[in-house]
């Protein structure tokens, strides 16, 4: 009886989470995974960027170093007149958008929740120009104002839970050495990599249409991938990978082009520098 008792609790509190704890994200209309609040998730992603910059060296006072600053600083400022135009001035008000070229060889950008960002120097052969770098900078935005860092850490919370509850309901079961040896490998390809890539293709919508808000021209997007592909030394089965293809992400964008500059063209964008 206690077992199941325990049991019951943890799918309560499951079924709690996934069905009041979902949010409305004003830049895609979707309702999200997210039981993160930003002031509890935004001072731990400042401390631990803070912290990355102090043991990485960072690149100050150059040309690319700006470079990443300005197109970050115009993204921004994007996804602030975006937001206000959907009805949503203060959305971005605990946001504290910082902007760092980091030196390392990787091909790599990442952003962490409440807009902090690091650019890798080994991206900049590849991004080649401002507007090169202005889609890999468009993307990573997308994923702070789409608040993808506490959708990904609600949905791991949720998995754990459910391999708590797999373990109470087979304790004293033959049973239970499988489950434990199939439910990760099972909810990872099933579960966490099919919404690791919904990510990576909802920050690349949505990055194209802030690039081309910001006054980047979104035909660049695409061109930039092609480059991303040609520099790559081959991508495993995008059913075992955290991203979609390269290929996949390139058709994509070339078929966002004209949602792009349509969008860009609502804020008096209609050429592009």
């Amino acid at each position: 009886m206690q077992k199941k008792k325990v049991m019951r609790r943890i799918s309560l509190i499951i079924i709690f989470l996934v069905v009041f704890s979902c949010k409305t994200n004003p830049f895609t209309g979707k309702n999200t995974l997210n039981f993160k609040s930003n002031s509890t998730l935004f001072p731990m992603a400042f401390t631990q960027y803070s912290t990355f910059l102090k043991e990485n060296e960072v690149v100050m006072g150059t040309s690319e170093a700006e470079m990443v600053k300005r197109v970050g600083q115009r993204i921004a400022k994007a996804a602030q007149m975006w937001a206000e135009a959907i009805g949503h001035k203060d959305y971005l008000k605990d946001y504290k958008w910082e902007y760092n070229l980091v030196h390392d060889k990787q091909a790599n950008a990442w952003c962490m929740p409440g807009g902090k960002i690091v650019v890798y120097t080994g991206i900049l052969p590849i991004t080649k120009s401002e507007e090169g770098l202005a889609v890999v900078m468009g993307h990573e935005v997308a994923h702070a104002l789409l608040d993808h860092g506490a959708q990904r850490m609600s949905a791991s919370d949720i998995q754990m839970l459910g391999a708590i509850v797999g373990n109470v309901a087979l304790h004293d079961s033959k049973y239970k050495d499988t489950f434990n040896a199939a439910y990760a490998p099972a909810t990872q390809i099933l579960g966490m990599l099919p919404y690791s890539r919904s990510h990576e293709t909802e920050a690349d919508e949505i990055g194209i249409q802030l690039m081309a808000i910001a006054g980047y021209n979104p035909e660049e997007a695409p061109k930039l991938w092609e480059r991303m592909q040609a520099n790559s030394s081959g991508q495993s089965l995008e059913i075992l990978s955290t991203h979609p293809s390269n290929a996949s992400r390139i058709a994509n964008l070339k078929n966002w082009v004209p949602k792009a500059k349509s969008e860009a063209a609502k804020y008096g964008i209609t050429t592009f520098k």
